[in-house]
Parts: structure tokens; sequence; C-alpha cells
């Protein structure tokens, strides 16, 4: 990738696009892991545990400005005088461009590794969307296709937001349930650190793949020379504690694991499919527990749910750039209501969430809480019968939240925690139990009647545009 050096002309504009946001929070110390009394809110009989089926629903690249932006009453796109009062600078151009809409159902996105992530973040400016993109593509003063803006595919192309009426089921689920505003991928860097981290609450690289002591913290997820189909993670993940204590799981793969090649193969990716080389999986013989999707909806349709389940999308499902924003609403709407149809939906949680933000603008500076994480926000949706009605949810999250509550709900609060879980790794924190971290418990009322299934049409009327 291209260094991402600052340019003058950018660092000029800048001072007129100051952004709003959380300031950086407390420091590694403040928010490392504290002994807590029990919950009383997590003991046998009481309301977390009405929740017997946790389904994980990881979809691709979109920040929380990007879909939900305009959202009544969330932490959205700052407005002054009816129109957006944020901009980032367009080296390019010597233009400051402002986040506008955009109704194109195929989208570009940017570079979001984590060199770029710490690129746009900026100390907290968060102003450097358009001018990261550019230097990946190397884009100079001349204009061409790839460069040129006033476009979806250009450069500013990343300060693009999308409306309730280009994907009203998200809206919808929104409205009905919860919206988090403050979810953040627990690493600041691209797809296969943040889905390590999604079922290990860790992304490291190891001197022995076969030693969990030998592991340290990083944001690639990737030994030099390595691919995601030829690593091997040694550390602990959950499924390791969910075995342990009996607790059924399963990971499941859209059009099962990736055949072919480039943007039509079908499949899961490794880079998202990662369970099968942790070295617990395989020592607990239980990689079985990775399968197609349609033994997911199959489970569903007969009541028998495993109780943390997955759900993981083929690329053109994801809505990854350049896969249709439809087409991956569709996917989520096909799993949501397969779940509401079932047997399980009275006693089920759907976290709902997507995996980094994909070089899109977001406007909020995400917390910084070790030499990983956070990264920058995503959209969170919690649906299930008991999750609060039409709430915002303004707490600090991560996909940590989701490791929390499967260990609360179904481990008597077992942490991954070296010290504690039976199988020591070299991990610097718990991720679990920083202090900046929220609580999902606040996202549920589990006193009021379980809310009836919200079935949506899976091809909707959207105000979506090409294809």
């Amino acid at each position: 990738m291209v260094s991402l050096r600052r340019i003058a002309a950018v660092s000029a504009l800048a001072t007129a696009c100051a952004l709003g946001g959380i300031a950086g929070l407390a420091s590694r110390e403040a928010s490392s892991q504290s002994a807590r009394a029990p919950d009383p809110a997590l003991l046998p009989g009481s309301g977390i545990h009405a929740i017997r089926h946790v389904i994980v629903i990881m979809q691709e690249n979109r920040s929380f400005d990007s879909y939900f932006g305009t959202y009544p009453g969330a932490d959205g796109i700052p407005v002054a005088g009816g129109q957006p009062a944020v901009c980032n600078p367009d080296p390019r151009t010597q233009s400051c461009v402002r986040p506008f809409p955009v109704h194109a159902d195929r989208n570009r996105g940017g570079v979001h590794d984590a060199v770029a992530s710490a690129a746009d973040i900026d100390g907290g400016m968060m102003d450097r969307f358009i001018a990261t993109t550019e230097q990946s593509r190397g884009c100079g003063a001349t204009a061409d296709t790839d460069c040129s803006g006033n476009g979806t595919g250009a450069p500013d192309g990343v300060m693009g937001f999308h409306t309730a009426s280009d994907i009203p089921n998200y809206w919808s689920y929104a409205h009905h349930f919860v919206l988090q505003d403050h979810m953040f991928p627990p690493v600041s860097s691209w797809s296969l650190p943040t889905h390590l981290a999604m079922v290990s609450a860790w992304s490291a690289v190891c001197a022995d793949d076969r030693d969990p002591m030998s592991c340290h913290s990083s944001p690639s997820g990737l030994v030099a020379g390595k691919t995601a189909a030829t690593s091997w993670y040694p550390w602990t993940d959950i499924t390791y504690l969910l075995h342990a204590h009996h607790v059924s799981w399963g990971y499941f793969l859209d059009g099962g694991t990736v055949h072919g090649a480039g943007s039509s193969a079908r499949g899961v990716p490794y880079m998202w499919n990662l369970l099968p080389r942790f070295r617990d999986v395989v020592a607990n013989n239980q990689a079985a527990n990775v399968q197609p999707l349609s033994r997911f909806m199959r489970a569903a349709a007969a009541g028998r749910l495993p109780a943390v389940s997955w759900v993981v999308p083929q690329l053109a499902d994801s809505e990854h750039p350049p896969s249709l924003v439809s087409r991956g609403q569709a996917f989520v709407t096909r799993v949501v209501n397969a779940v509401m149809r079932s047997p399980n939906w009275k006693h089920s949680a759907i976290f709902l969430a997507w995996d980094d933000f994909g070089g899109f603008y977001d406007h909020v500076s995400p917390p910084r809480v070790d030499t990983i994480g956070y990264g920058i926000r995503v959209p969170g949706i919690v649906i299930s019968p008991y999750a609060r009605a039409g709430y915002v949810d303004h707490q600090i999250l991560s996909f940590d939240a989701y490791l929390k509550f499967v260990e609360d709900d179904f481990l008597g609060g077992q942490r991954l925690d070296p010290a504690s879980d039976g199988r020591p790794d070299s991990r610097p924190d718990v991720r679990e139990n920083l202090a900046v971290l929220g609580n999902l418990l606040r996202d549920f009322n589990f006193k009021q009647k379980p809310r009836p299934p919200l079935l949506l049409p899976v091809s909707p009327a959207t105000t979506l545009t090409g294809g």
C-alpha cells in the first residue's frame, strides 16, 4: 500500500474541518480489567437467561454515518443550518467535501487497514477519508475515471451516505428494536483481525503457531508470508469455553467455504472463516460445527438452533464494496425472518453488525483502549422479543460485548481470561472487562411481554439505483 504521509494541502484545509466526536477515552490503565461483584441480573433464573439462542450476523464494511447518519435521535452527521456541518479536505481538488446522500446500490468504499484507519482518524479530527483513498489509488492532480469527483466510485464517494428509503429493512429493525450508535469494531483494521477478535477478543501474531504464549497483539492478524488459508491461531477462542461448559454452537457459512476466485466466487472467504484455524477448535474436535448456512435455516425451522450461532455471508451477500447493498439487506432479512418464524424466536437475541467501516466516513473518533482498538464506528442492531422498542443505545460498545453477553448468559460470567479460563495465552488484557465497555443488558427489557416477530419483505421497494 502507498505510504500515508501528510499532504500539506490537506493540513491547510483540515483546520476548516473540525469534526465532532468522542474524545479519546481512558488510558489502558484506567480501562483495565477490574474485579466485580456478581451482577444480580446474571444469577440463575434472572432476565438474561430468557435468551437461550444468541445469533451474531456479521456483514461487511459500512460506517455508522454511511447507513444511519440521518437516523433521528442517533449520534449522526452533525448538521447546522440544514446541511452537514462537517467536511473532509480533498487534496486533489483543494476543496472540502461535506457528507452527501448517495442512492447507488453499488459503492466503492476506501482502503481500511490499520495504517489507513489511523490516517483517517487523524488524532481525532476524522478528516482524511478522501485523502487516504486518493493516496491508496495514486491519485494526482490529473483527473481520471478512478480519481475524478462527483461519483460513487470516486475518492470523495467515501463521504456518501444512504438514507432510510435505500435500506428500509435496516431502519425498520432500528425503529422496532434497538439501534446502537457507538458500536466500534474491536480492532482498528480490516476484516481478518476483526473476525479473529469477534470469536476470541484478540487479534495477534505468534512466533510459534502452536504456542499461545508466543503471541503478541497485532492489528493485522497475519504473520509475514502467511494467508488466512495457511495461518494457525493457538490462543483461546470462545468456543473453547462453550465446549467446556457443554454449550452448543455453530458457525454458519453462506454458500459454504469459498470455491472459485475473484468477486464471483461462491462461499465465505477464508478471511471471514477463521474458526477452523484455531488450534483449540481442532483439539476439541469441534471443526464440524462450522457448517453451511442451510443447516442453520433447517435448525431454525425445526426449533433446534444452537445456543450460540454466527452467520457469515459470502461476498455477494456481504455489502462489502462493490457488492450490492440491496442483496446484503435481502440476505440479512432472510436470516432474521427464519429466526422469527422459528419456535426458538421467543428465546432469541440477534446481534447484527458490520465488521469494519470500509473506508466510509464517520464523524466520531473511536476510543483508544489498547494497541489494537477500537476501530472506526459501525452500525449495531439488537433484534429480540425482549429488545427495548425504538431505543437508541448510546453506550460505548464493541464486538467484545457480544462475547461478554454469551459468557454471562451461558458460562456463569467466565471470561476469556488466561488467569482463570484453564487455557493460558499471552493476551495483555481481558477485553470483556474493560471499564469503557458497555453492557448489552441495557438493550433488553425482560419484564416486557415478548414481542411478536416483525417479518419484512426480502426485497422491499427502495430508492437504490443501478446494480
